[in-house]
């Protein structure tokens, strides 16, 4: 976590009253991390997903319910602070449509969700000498907004 999004965590929990938590992770969205932060900010995207062998290769834990994000834009500027409501791992081809729109992107369907994220996977496995499939496994997170930095 950088300097601004640990000073930013600070002071978000600083007049609580209570125990600030300790599990916490600073990062950005993938494909267009300014406009996918918005889309939290705005009340519209509650929702997020990556790939398990992402996870894997790069030795990250996985989300669980309860850990607290905070959210950065592509200049690693923290802009809010998300928790973790549930997480699941399936396959691409069964993720439910009501997940793709929570996921807020484009026009809010199963059909650009789908497109979107089978372009996404795909230049990203590649840079693995991996190929997509639709069996592909998925860790799929659905959040609250906590709070937005001013």
């Amino acid at each position: 976590m950088n300097s601004a999004a640990q000073k930013y965590w600070d002071s978000f929990w600083e007049n609580k009253g209570q125990e600030k938590p300790t599990s916490v992770s600073a990062w950005k969205f993938g494909a267009d991390p300014d406009h996918l932060a918005q889309l939290v900010i705005d009340g519209v995207k509650t929702a997020t997903c990556s790939g398990l062998i992402f996870y894997e290769t790069e030795n990250e834990p996985l989300p669980s319910v309860g850990d607290y994000s905070i959210i950065l834009n592509s200049k690693d500027v923290p802009l809010a602070i998300i928790q973790t409501t549930e997480v699941q791992i399936m396959p691409m081809i069964e993720v439910p449509e009501d997940f793709a729109v929570a996921e807020g992107e484009g026009d809010r369907s199963y059909r650009y969700w789908k497109e979107a994220h089978i372009k996404f996977f795909t230049e990203e496995l590649s840079k693995l000498d991996l190929e997509w499939s639709e069996d592909m496994l998925l860790v799929c997170e659905r959040f609250r907004l906590v709070d937005v930095k001013s």
